[in-house]
């Protein structure tokens, strides 16, 4: 069988047109009725110097190490490294190596206007055993068909993961379903989330209420309220989500279950004293 041309992706071809009794269109003109600059045309793109390539491996090293590093401190830290490299040069590689800083992108929760929003209970409290507290939160996961949602419930106090669930939607039954999966391993003293809709739905607040568990909500764009679980974001998203980019639900379904597996059995916290969110959990439960 005959081998099957693969044909490659060409820059625009621009040559000047005749046509049987008309004029001739120049190189501008075609340019401007393209809608681009004539500039554009004769650009000549350059290939990186020597330099520039020992620096885009350092770079590449250092975004291995720090991912959330912008074009700022992606610099400082080469001059620390003993590389001349200003932050221009630095936000130039770091765009043709198609890498950028990974950073909070805009909130999942919004707030829904006939929705009661019960106070924040936490501020001064101490929180010494498991089971006083709880908190949840939905953060996003990219996969390639698309988004899904990741939900959590995590003790306080332990850090220990609950319960968590995925969905492709963040409606208020599948948090209700995440919710309910976390009351058949325990009941807090109180459980915390912030305004989003889904939480301050009567369908959610009522099961909650319904076993007499006290409904503590986050300060309007607070998120600081309810920073245990937004550390347990960063962990899932830096030590396994950015490092090995799922592909479709059911792979995410299952590496996200590995690791919340891991964080609560072996992944040891400096807070907790150097033991596992699981041994702080039995320990003082």
């Amino acid at each position: 069988m005959a081998k099957k041309k693969v044909q490659t992706a060409r820059p625009i071809e621009m040559r000047k047109l005749v046509e049987p009794g008309a004029m001739e269109i120049s190189i501008s003109r075609q340019c401007q009725l393209l809608g681009i600059s004539s500039s554009s045309y004769y650009y000549k793109p350059t290939e990186p110097s020597e330099f520039q390539l020992d620096v885009m491996d350092e770079i590449y090293d250092i975004y291995l190490e720090f991912p959330f590093y912008g074009s700022r401190k992606m610099s400082k830290e080469l001059n620390l490294r003993e590389w001349e490299v200003g932050r221009k040069m630095a936000r130039s590689l770091m765009r043709h190596m198609d890498i950028e800083a990974i950073y909070q992108k805009p909130k999942t929760s919004k707030p829904h206007p006939e929705h009661k929003i019960y106070p924040y209970r936490l501020k001064g409290l101490t929180i010494d055993r498991p089971n006083q507290v709880w908190c949840t939160d939905i953060t996003y996961i990219r996969i390639d068909s698309g988004w899904c949602y990741l939900m959590a419930v995590m003790d306080w106090y332990s850090r220990r993961v609950i319960s968590w669930g995925l969905s492709n939607t963040m409606d208020a039954d599948f948090c209700c379903r995440v919710l309910q999966d976390a009351l058949t391993k325990g009941t807090p003293v109180i459980f915390n989330t912030d305004q989003g809709s889904q939480f301050t739905s009567t369908a959610f607040v009522d099961i909650l209420l319904d076993n007499k568990i006290v409904v503590s909500m986050d300060g309007k764009g607070r998120y600081l309220d309810n920073i245990l679980i937004e550390r347990l974001w960063r962990s899932v998203k830096y030590e396994d989500v950015k490092i090995k980019q799922y592909d479709t639900m059911i792979e995410t379904q299952v590496r996200i279950s590995e690791y919340i597996t891991k964080y609560n059995f072996k992944r040891i916290h400096q807070s907790l004293g150097y033991r596992t969110p699981d041994e702080v959990w039995k320990d003082a439960s």
